[in-house]
């Protein structure tokens, strides 16, 4: 079983909103970025079309995927923000799912994009926001990890 589908319990969805198994062949091997954000985060607004320019752009021969994990305060609010972006999501209705990750993950604030080894469930990066953002927006380095 893949790391990443136990640590998010299966509850991930594509934008037809079909339930996604992570333990399919296709995401073997892959990187999983866990996308934290909401509509009325205005950072996260800025960020958001960076991150999905970098998802487009190098998704596919970087073998990433990101799931979407919101922080919105209504399913509407959440849905339309989703609509923005090209990849998976983690079902809406499980706050107390989400917020757990947020804990175990240390997220203190929005926009973050945490990279986890979706094999082994290993986090890569805590600040793949940053390395998007300013520090190697072309993913010449990624997958990057954290200095710690």
């Amino acid at each position: 079983m893949a790391a990443i589908h136990k640590l998010l319990n299966g509850h991930v969805y594509n934008k037809t909103n079909k339930k996604v198994d992570l333990n399919d062949e296709e995401y073997e091997g892959m990187v999983f970025g866990l996308y934290f954000s909401a509509h009325w985060c205005g950072p996260c607004g800025e960020f958001t079309p960076k991150l999905v320019k970098f998802y487009n752009t190098y998704a596919e021969k970087k073998k990433f995927e990101i799931i979407f994990i919101s922080s919105d305060e209504d399913e509407e609010s959440f849905k339309e923000y989703y609509k923005e972006m090209p990849w998976l999501t983690f079902d809406f209705k499980q706050k107390n799912k989400r917020e757990k990750l947020e804990e175990n993950l240390e997220v203190d604030g929005i926009p973050t994009l945490i990279l986890i080894d979706g094999d082994s469930g290993e986090v890569i990066c805590t600040d793949a926001t940053e390395k998007i953002s300013e520090e190697d927006p072309k993913g010449k380095d990624f997958p990057w990890h954290s200095d710690e």
